[in-house]
């Protein structure tokens, strides 16, 4: 379980295959704190350390991860948001995150406004996954409020303190991103469909 503010940001240092898996090899700021077993969000793919070098961790991307988030195009020196599983004891400063990805989305804008940044994305909407004005979203492992939600599309509006301590300055028109939606949203969503169907 996560809360989608993210701790830091990790460096991709080698990336190899193993059939139809991607081992990837992280440099991260905690990595003498982490432990073989422990799950990581990276970019809001919940991962386990499965390996531990000097000063990188591995991760092991399945098939099933790789068709359903970006990390098919994830390649050798790109940044990655990171953010250790949440303590039971600390502040929910962010939303309830899963680290389950539901679908990827694609950045169709980006603008400045009045001191922060807004990012529109745009999505499948045929996968059943919706957003509302002011709910939450995931993207790329960080909490964030939706503005200008419409079917298959929405926005958000950075601050500078999450643009300068994410990957969000690296991203551009064009860009494909991870999306978990609100769980809440996902399960009356799902109730509505079933409802429908009878």
């Amino acid at each position: 379980m996560f809360t989608g503010i993210i701790e830091t940001t990790g460096i991709v240092k080698r990336v190899t295959t193993d059939k139809s898996n991607l081992k990837i090899f992280i440099e991260a700021p905690f990595i003498r704190e982490i432990k073989i077993d422990q799950s990581i969000s990276h970019n809001g793919i919940c991962l386990t350390v499965d390996g531990i070098e000097d000063a990188a961790y591995s991760i092991t991307a399945i098939e099933e991860t790789l068709l359903k988030t970006y990390l098919r195009h994830i390649k050798e020196g790109d940044l990655i948001n990171l953010e250790r599983s949440m303590l039971m004891n600390g502040r929910l400063d962010g939303h309830l995150v899963y680290g389950h990805v539901d679908q990827t989305a694609i950045c169709i804008d980006i603008a400045e406004q009045n001191g922060s940044t807004v990012f529109t994305f745009n999505y499948d909407a045929t996968k059943g996954n919706i957003t509302i004005e002011k709910g939450s979203v995931c993207v790329n492992g960080v909490s964030l409020t939706v503005v200008n939600s419409r079917n298959g599309a929405f926005s958000v509006a950075i601050i500078p303190y999450t643009l300068e301590n994410t990957n969000f300055k690296y991203l551009q028109k064009g860009s494909v991103v991870n999306l978990e939606f609100d769980v809440i949203g996902k399960y009356v969503a799902r109730y509505l469909q079933q409802m429908i169907k009878k």
